[in-house]
This record gives C-alpha cells, structure tokens and sequence, in this order.
C-alpha cells in the first residue's frame, strides 16, 4: 500500500513492460505503486528546453510531468525534438548531395 511520505512515480510502457509483461504477471492484480518508476524527475515551466533536454539526457529520461503547483501536462523527448529550434533537422538526401555536387544545381536552357 502506498503511504503518504513515499515519493511520486510515473508509470511509463516501458515499466509495463519491464515489470509486469517480462515477468508473466496479471495486469489486474497489480498496483500502480508497485510498478511506477519512483522518484520521478519533474519540470518546471519556467525551465529552459535545452537544460530540460540535457536533463533527459544525463538521466535517460524519455518523459517528465510539467508541474507548477499542480499538473500542467507532460514534456517527451519527442515533444523536444519536434518544436526545439536547438536541434538541427535532419537533411533530406537531395539536400546532402547537392551539398557534395554544387554543380547539380546549376540550371542550363539549351535552344536548337
């Protein structure tokens, strides 16, 4: 039973997985406190993306609650990867040769 001075948790697929799935247990009889990933790191709003990005980094987080006072949402990497300027988007494969050939952008009209 879980007791008021034990710290949260959050549950993630991967503690389902690793803790419940692997081990052939029954969902049905297990409890949330059981199996949730405890301390869990939170955020602050306030926090800059890329300190929060470093933060995951370090502590191979893939998610974290957001909260001020009380839940606001909850931050992923993905949420990182897709709205952050910091991280350099991937090139397309016509971009990258076309930085190795310069040449291929050149444009010629011929007229016979």
């Amino acid at each position: 039973r879980r007791h008021d001075n034990d710290p949260y948790g959050i549950v993630t697929e991967t503690d389902i997985i690793y803790k419940v799935a692997a081990y052939g247990k029954d969902p049905k009889e297990m409890r949330v406190y059981e199996i949730m990933t405890k301390p869990c790191i939170v955020v602050n709003p306030e926090l800059g993306v890329e300190y929060v990005a470093r933060l995951f980094a370090n502590t191979r987080t893939r998610r974290a609650p957001v909260v001020k006072g009380k839940l606001l949402g909850i931050i992923s990497i993905s949420d990182i990867l897709k709205k952050s300027d910091f991280v350099e988007k991937p090139k397309s494969n016509f971009e990258l040769y076309c930085e190795e050939n310069p040449s291929a952008l050149e444009a010629r009209i011929y007229d016979d």
